[in-house]
């Protein structure tokens, strides 16, 4: 399965050395929790979750599922959510066209929803705020993988979840409206590209070696 060529160009460009081994820590309980459904041929639904399912939950969520296809994991699927609904940050929708994302939105209003492709013969990653457990996510057999301190210090017991995950990551928002805004999505983006392919390339199919 190709991706669209900026986005295989940018993966391919990956540095993974800048990956600390605090970091790596913090990643191996996904990657664990990912290689024992590989090995037991099970479904691996992971729900993103920040507050405001607004900015690093999309973020995660959208990476995750084209770093799974392009390292071809299988029986996969990436969600996200928050503990509220606001809106997909416009931000982020620049930030992953620019790298390559084919984006479009298929709805007006405070929450618009936005279809968002990252190969040609993939079905989209369909983008809007939502709460976690709103319809559109599994309801339950999914691990919640927090994205944010707040969430993850808020919902200690999240409904239908089989594992919590926390892998929290520097909020963008705190430079909106400043001249380091596109640089500090744009770096945010890149971090959670890094850290979620180092995971992915840990993962053995089907536990073989």
């Amino acid at each position: 399965m190709e991706l669209f060529k900026k986005i295989q160009l940018a993966i391919n460009s990956i540095d993974g050395s800048e990956i600390t081994e605090q970091r790596k820590e913090v990643l191996q309980p996904l990657i664990d929790h990912i290689q024992e459904k590989i090995n037991r041929r099970k479904e691996i639904r992971l729900n993103f979750i920040c507050t405001h399912n607004s900015r690093r939950s999309h973020l995660s969520q959208i990476w995750a599922q084209t770093l799974a296809s392009h390292f071809e994991i299988p029986n996969f699927s990436a969600y996200s959510g928050g503990t509220e609904a606001t809106a997909l940050f416009p931000m982020v929708a620049q930030v992953l066209s620019e790298i390559g994302f084919d984006i479009h939105q298929l709805s007006e209003g405070k929450n618009p929803v936005y279809s968002i492709k990252y190969a040609e013969n993939e079905l989209p990653v369909i983008g809007f705020s939502k709460k976690y457990d709103h319809p559109f996510n599994p309801l339950s057999d999914f691990t919640a993988v927090l994205t944010c301190d707040h969430a993850d210090e808020n919902c200690p017991f999240i409904p239908g979840a089989e594992k919590r995950i926390p892998i929290t990551f520097e909020d963008p928002k705190i430079f909106d409206h400043t001249p380091m805004q596109k640089e500090k999505y744009t770096e945010r983006s890149e971090q959670i590209m890094t850290e979620l392919s180092y995971v992915f390339s840990k993962i053995q199919h089907y536990g073989n070696n």
